[in-house]
């Protein structure tokens, strides 16, 4: 629920929370049902996410109205159910948990992570990639300094920037590349047995990078898209990342207007 920096309806700039950017750019793309995995006392993610016209009441201004107003209209036209997680067991536990509610290929975004782009085209390309290569699993990666800190993604090059996915490891601590996982992911429903498969992993958690992992093994077809330049990953994990990610989500959408 962390405020960013946001592209409005009229593709102007403003602050809304994290999740609710997540929630606009997966409606862009034709996403009508969702499933947020939530742990205690998050309750105002629920809130959030339920209209209340007597909340207009009380804004002064228009714009703003309208703003809202639109996020509601979203919000009546989709299907969302809210998960709990009693413990925090991993991306990987939180992900499963999604298993009763799912029968086709899906969308995943953790709730610290954001990617700016022009019209949404990161989504629709990923989209496209997953379709045309024909995978189970189909994910973005981003080069990084510091890959000790990320799941780290060998493979080989099938097309520009498009792998084919050999190996995924959660934090190494000797990295065999510098391609890390940038927590946006289409998967098909053979990732909850991926998941199931596999027992505590780094940290003591269920990591999803381990279920990745396991689809690799059994053969199924997992592929990683490298961002582009002007695909903008934010990472809002810790409180150095989230001010680096306000400056540049403000820095990305006032590139081409006057501020």
């Amino acid at each position: 629920m962390l405020p960013i920096f946001a592209p409005d309806n009229k593709g102007d700039v403003c602050v809304k929370p994290l999740l609710q950017a997540v929630f606009e750019q997966f409606y862009s793309v034709g996403v009508r049902e969702f499933c947020f995995i939530v742990g205690r006392g998050k309750g105002n993610v629920s809130d959030h996410f339920t209209s209340d016209n007597r909340y207009l009441d009380g804004l002064g201004s228009k714009e703003l109205v309208q703003e809202i107003t639109n996020f509601y209209e979203m919000l009546k036209s989709s299907s969302i159910v809210f998960i709990s997680q009693p413990e925090p067991k991993g991306f990987g536990d939180a992900v499963l948990r999604a298993e009763p509610y799912v029968n086709e290929p899906f969308l995943v975004q953790a709730g610290d992570t954001f990617i700016l782009s022009r019209g949404n085209r990161h989504l629709n390309r990923l989209i496209k990639e997953h379709e045309k290569q024909r995978a189970e699993a189909t994910f973005f990666v981003k080069r990084v300094e510091n890959p000790q800190s990320f799941g780290i993604v060998e493979g080989w090059l099938i097309e520009d920037k498009v792998y084919e996915v050999t190996n995924i490891v959660e934090k190494p601590s000797k990295p065999a590349s510098d391609l890390a996982s940038t927590a946006v992911y289409i998967f098909t429903p053979e990732i909850f047995e991926g998941l199931k498969s596999n027992s505590q992993g780094w940290g003591g958690e269920l990591q999803l990078t381990d279920g990745i992992q396991k689809m690799v093994s059994l053969g199924l077809k997992v592929v990683a898209v490298e961002l582009e330049n002007d695909e903008i990953w934010l990472d809002i994990s810790n409180p150095l990342s989230y001010w680096q990610a306000l400056k540049t989500s403000f820095e990305f959408l006032t590139k081409d207007a006057a501020c």
